[in-house]
């Protein structure tokens, strides 16, 4: 008899033995994108397949979950696996979805309970032997799981500190498989990460003491400018005149670390793998050195799977770079447009990564390729063409967004000599805390949406910069005699506001627009 067109065809045998299903999520920049593992498992020749653009550290997670699987006694052998990693059209990079394919797959085959972390985050790179292994990025996975409405979290025993710092959200530590499959099944509770208390660190046990460094009053001024408006700076001066010394000192003469500026700091060294597990938190502000030779990708970052660069890893605190002159071109103009917006996108075909970026720059080059120029016992070899074209070698837009421009010169002998020493840098700390105090207070009240003096408009200055008529009259000279821009015209109002603060002053007058423009010198010498 044949069967008729309408007649349901028969029932396919073999129905799937589970389904399984694990929450966690993957990093693009700081921002994190929830992930859900989905587990299909029939009876069938041994297979495991994976789909949802997974890049190859999760592909190879087949072989260490199959491995870890087996040291607690469930064989894969018999079971064809399908892995879906959703949403579909986002890469999945890393290791961290090690753990939660694990359980997907534990309870697709029936080892575990079903909805046994149906509200948990997990996280975590699984050995061969079933360790559960540190990961990148805990900190700010765990923060978005909490505010996506997850109420729990399980993530490395190393990456506890770290996790720890995310009210809110109940988290648990584990060091290996069997301890997190022993927790779905009751047999056993997970540590609490614990939530340690943050108290910054000494900045001068870290970098040393403003104390220490002989002479240089006119360089440890536009330090102290510097540190106060967060003002980015430009050192030029003859070898061993100090300048690296100086750049090192200048994170001890800003305010210590507050909670939201640590956690901030924190989540970005954790992506780039950088955080101490032993101590949970950063404690210090950064201080970034790249060598002149790093590439465009490693000063403002990049990379397949986007990375920070040095310009992020220095947000809020300082970036040297130590003979700017020697560094690449492209390198050195691709930190323009950071330094205006404070945050660099790095664009991809797929997606778009966002990182802050508000260090203080620090620069510090010789006058000229001898580095003797202007050297008051030695004699500068170079000549005139040389010295154009090792100034050339940086541009002028660069150079504007350097808001203060030092001349270093080399230590005289007797400041070396002498037993006396110079304002340290708890002291100039507690003057700049004052005037970061003054600048918070005048945000406040006029509703300005930074309370840094860098980071000020020109509409914002004329707020809280009006100028009167002799110091309109110095700046409109200032501006013809050295042909400034308008970029460096509104820098001079920003650090004169800043030198103001620093004096107490509610007014900004002619003597700080003074200093102010004497900081912009270089200008005048064609730097």
């Amino acid at each position: 008899m044949n069967m008729s067109r309408h007649e349901p065809a028969a029932t396919i045998s073999g129905p799937p033995l589970g389904l399984g299903n694990a929450h966690t999520s993957v990093l693009v920049g700081l921002e994190a994108h929830p992930i859900s593992v989905e587990v299909c498992c029939t009876r069938g020749p041994s297979l495991f397949q994976m789909v949802g653009l997974p890049e190859a550290a999760v592909r190879e997670a087949r072989v260490r979950v199959a491995s870890a699987l087996a040291g607690i006694g469930v064989l894969l052998d018999e079971y064809a696996i399908t892995v879906n990693l959703a949403p579909a059209d986002l890469r999945k990079s890393g290791a961290a979805l090690d753990l939660p394919l694990a359980i997907a797959v534990l309870t697709a085959v029936h080892a575990l309970p079903e909805g046994a972390l149906a509200e948990c985050l997990l996280l975590g790179e699984l050995g061969l032997d079933g360790e559960l292994r540190a990961v990148r990025g805990v900190l700010p996975q765990v923060d978005a799981a909490r505010m996506r409405g997850l109420t729990q979290a399980i993530v490395p025993s190393p990456n506890a500190k770290e996790a720890g710092q995310v009210l809110g959200i109940d988290i648990r530590a584990a060091r290996s498989l069997r301890e997190v499959v022993d927790f779905c099944l009751e047999k056993r509770q997970l540590p609490a990460a614990p939530r340690a208390e943050f108290s910054p660190e000494d900045p001068e046990s870290a970098y040393g003491d403003l104390a220490d460094v002989r002479g240089q009053a006119g360089a440890k001024r536009g330090l102290e400018i510097a540190a106060a408006g967060g003002h980015n700076l430009l050192m030029m001066g003859p070898p061993g005149s100090g300048k690296t010394l100086l750049a090192r000192l200048l994170p001890t003469l800003s305010p210590p670390l507050t909670l939201d500026e640590a956690l901030d700091i924190t989540k970005i060294h954790s992506v780039a793998g950088l955080l101490e597990s032993e101590q949970g938190i950063v404690r210090k502000r950064p201080f970034r050195a790249p060598h002149h030779s790093v590439s465009e990708a490693g000063l403002v970052g990049g990379g397949e799977v986007p990375r920070p660069g040095e310009v992020t890893l220095a947000h809020r605190g300082v970036l040297f770079l130590d003979e700017l002159t020697e560094f690449r071109r492209s390198a050195l103009e691709a930190l323009r447009l950071p330094l205006e917006d404070g945050v660099v996108c790095i664009a991809r075909a797929r997606a778009r990564a966002w990182f802050p970026c508000r260090p203080v720059v620090v620069g510090a080059t010789n006058p000229c390729n001898c580095g003797y120029l202007g050297h008051p016992k030695r004699t500068c070899r170079c000549s005139t063409k040389h010295i154009l074209a090792y100034r050339a070698r940086l541009s002028g837009p660069i150079v504007d967004r350097l808001d203060v421009h030092l001349s270093v010169p080399p230590v005289d002998v007797r400041a070396l000599t002498s037993r006396a020493t110079g304002e340290s840098s708890r002291t100039v700390r507690e003057r700049v805390i004052l005037a970061k105090e003054r600048q918070h207070k005048r945000a406040h009240f006029h509703q300005l949406p930074s309370s840094t003096n860098a980071h000020l408009s020109l509409q914002e200055l004329e707020v809280v910069a009006p100028l009167d008529n002799e110091s309109r009259r110095l700046i409109e000279c200032a501006m013809t005699e050295l042909s400034l821009s308008a970029r460096a015209y509104v820098k001079v109002l920003r650090v004169a506001r800043t030198i103001a603060d620093l004096e107490g002053e509610e007014h900004v007058r002619a003597p700080h627009l003074a200093e102010a423009i004497q900081g912009r010198l270089l200008d005048h010498r064609q730097f």
